[in-house]
């Protein structure tokens, strides 16, 4: 029987028995792994997952933590402006040996998910950040208990309604009441508190 898993970005066909060179996991060695990303299931019968199969995972065992073959970058601009930059790097990869295939029943094996070693602190604080609800926004107590629309009336845009509501105008109503004269926090037209006390009826 061999089954195709998916990690790293990667796919990988694999059987009972068989060692292989992984991208990084954040396992020790000697720990026992658990693929839950298996694409499909050979032997005697095929299954092929839609992307997935249904309770199906590959076991593995981690053999060692290793680095892969070192790569060279060279870079060589030439001519009037050269230079020339050399870098190196070895990937980190992860050496496992695959010791079971499941075919069913993944969710009930008790042995822990592969996980990326990148990825370990986000999938980590998944849970949490879904665990706690966003608690609704209590409204505040000086907040008057029905706003309206100021900028439904003609020549009021959002910047003059954002300057009113600073002023403490936020209904038709309080507009309506405005003495053009006195009130100089802003310079309120005529035609608006007259179109004010028409919307507030």
């Amino acid at each position: 029987m061999f089954a195709v898993l998916k990690t790293g970005g990667k796919q990988y066909r694999v059987q009972s028995g068989d060692i292989l060179r992984v991208e990084k996991l954040a396992a020790d060695a000697g720990e026992k792994v658990q693929f839950n990303e298996v694409l499909m299931l050979g032997g005697d019968k095929t299954v092929v997952g839609a992307p997935l199969v249904d309770g199906a995972a590959v076991q593995a065992e981690v053999v060692d933590q290793i680095k892969g073959e070192k790569v060279i970058h060279f870079v060589k601009r030439r001519r009037k402006h050269s230079s020339k930059r050399t870098k190196g790097h070895r990937q980190k990869l992860t050496l496992v040996k695959i010791t079971e295939i499941l075919a069913s029943g993944a969710d009930k094996s008790g042995i822990k998910a592969a996980i990326g070693a990148g990825s370990a602190p986000a999938a980590a604080a998944a849970p949490a950040a879904k665990a706690a609800p966003k608690k609704a926004a209590a409204p505040k107590a000086d907040a008057p208990a029905a706003a309206d629309d100021l900028t439904a009336i003609t020549g009021v845009g959002p910047a003059a309604a954002k300057k009113l509501a600073d002023a403490g105008i936020t209904s038709f109503a309080q507009l309506a009441a405005v003495d053009v004269d006195t009130f100089d926090a802003v310079k309120v037209k005529p035609e608006w508190v007259a179109q004010a006390k028409d919307l507030a009826k």
